[in-house]
């Protein structure tokens, strides 16, 4: 006969035990994973415990709950579109490196929408209690998103030192720019501009030209740098 009291010693031993290095890393690629194929709804302790090939209680012991175990996962969506960031600062041109940067995020987005759908609060803001008394660690102020938008902002610096625009603060044009570019990505996500052939050379390039002109950049000048950060985007 079952024994609930002999099934919940054994787990309460399992999540004494140490775990393994990797563990919390296996459990937010579960999570990516299930955000892929079947949405956040999908997203509970069993279905990523299983996912993942552990038991439900590895959740709870190393993050605590969903809630805490989502933002993880936004966490390194955000980890990754660092990445993507650093990769694309690498000209001595700013205007390059602005629009490689926006379309390192868009690739980010479309390789898992639903990771960056998350990341957003797009889908998930009705799905998941908050978790109380850890302002701190929401998205718009978590340490992993801090990093990526530090590379924005230092890119909008440079583009002050560069002369090529008018007198600007960073900080207000690093928020405009974050502004139009995941409103564009979520657009383009959402399957607007299909009467484009290109979107993002009809649309989004477009939309950094007349940005960045609005600044006061030459507009051959910008095009040049817009046309610039596609073809390398397009290499790599």
């Amino acid at each position: 006969m079952h024994d609930p009291a002999t099934t919940d010693a054994n787990m309460r031993s399992m999540a004494e035990e140490p775990m393994p290095s990797g563990i919390p890393e296996r459990l937010i690629e579960a999570t990516i994973s299930l955000l892929a194929s079947e949405g956040p709804s999908a997203i509970k302790a069993r279905t990523v415990a299983a996912e993942a090939g552990m038991s439900t209680m590895v959740v709870y012991s190393h993050f605590g709950g969903i809630p805490e175990l989502l933002r993880a996962t936004v966490d390194y969506g955000f980890d990754e579109m660092r990445r993507g960031f650093e990769e694309a600062e690498n000209t001595n041109d700013p205007i390059a490196d602005l629009f490689g940067m926006a379309l390192a995020a868009r690739a980010m987005a479309r390789a898992n929408p639903h990771l960056y759908d998350a990341m957003f609060g797009l889908s998930n803001r009705a799905t998941y209690r908050p978790t109380r008394g850890k302002p701190e660690v929401l998205s718009g102020h978590s340490p992993a998103f801090q990093s990526a938008y530090a590379h924005l902002t230092g890119a909008c610096e440079r583009l002050a030192a560069s002369g090529r625009v008018a007198d600007i603060d960073p900080v207000a044009v690093a928020a405009a720019l974050w502004s139009f570019v995941h409103g564009y990505i979520t657009l383009e996500l959402a399957n607007h501009f299909t009467e484009f052939d290109d979107p993002v050379k009809e649309v989004f390039l477009q939309m950094g030209v007349t940005f960045c002109v609005g600044l006061g950049d030459d507009r051959a000048s910008s095009l040049a740098s817009h046309e610039k950060a596609l073809n390398l985007s397009l290499a790599r």
